[in-house]
This record gives structure tokens, sequence and C-alpha cells, in this order.
């Protein structure tokens, strides 16, 4: 998770271009995120798979699951936990909130 005192909000998105079974990529910087949008909640990680350069976002979502679209690793969304080999490292999170329709990603500066 991004600490607060190096970090700035970024909105990249509209809440009507995430829905449970189709996250978003977007870019902050030289940062690649995934949005999320499980049970009503949005959440944001890396977009790249820790085990191999994969874009998480094109991967498979089942519930609160992200499963990456080249080796069937497994992470929990909400707290970027690696659940099933071949990954073991967790992705890092980032702290989301929702203003009317657009959602603010933060994320460190620099």
């Amino acid at each position: 998770m991004s600490d607060a005192n190096n970090a700035e909000w970024h909105r990249v998105a509209k809440t009507s271009e995430v829905t449970d079974d189709e996250p978003k990529a977007v870019q902050v910087g030289a940062e690649y995120i995934a949005l999320f949008k499980v049970d009503g909640t949005f959440y944001a990680t890396d977009d790249v798979c820790t085990h191999e350069f994969a874009s998480l976002s094109e991967g498979f979502v089942e519930g609160d699951v992200i499963e990456c679209p080249l080796h069937a690793g497994q992470f929990h969304i909400p707290t970027g936990k690696a659940l099933s080999p071949p990954v073991e490292e967790d992705l890092r999170t980032f702290p989301v909130k929702v203003e009317g329709d657009d959602i603010y990603v933060q994320v460190p500066k620099g």
C-alpha cells in the first residue's frame, strides 16, 4: 500500500468503465494499474503479474480473485495476496476513492 505522505490522488476512470467481470488497465506515470469492481467496491492493484510479465486486467475474474492469463496464478483482489502457484509474491495495492462517477487512485510520487 502507498505511503499517504508521499502519494497523490489521480483520477483514472469513470465508474461505468469498470464492471465485476471486466477490469480496466490504467497508467499513472510509470505505474501500470488494474482497476477492479468486486461486489460494488473498487480496488486497484499492480496490473503486471509478479511471476512473469502479463497484464492482470486481461485475466479472469471470479468473485474477488484475479487469475493471470499467462500461467493461471491467482491473486486476492482486495489484498493483492498471492493465492496459487506459480505466483509467490503479492501484488501491490493502491488506495481507491470514488467521488461522483470518478474513480481516483492514490499513487506514490515520483
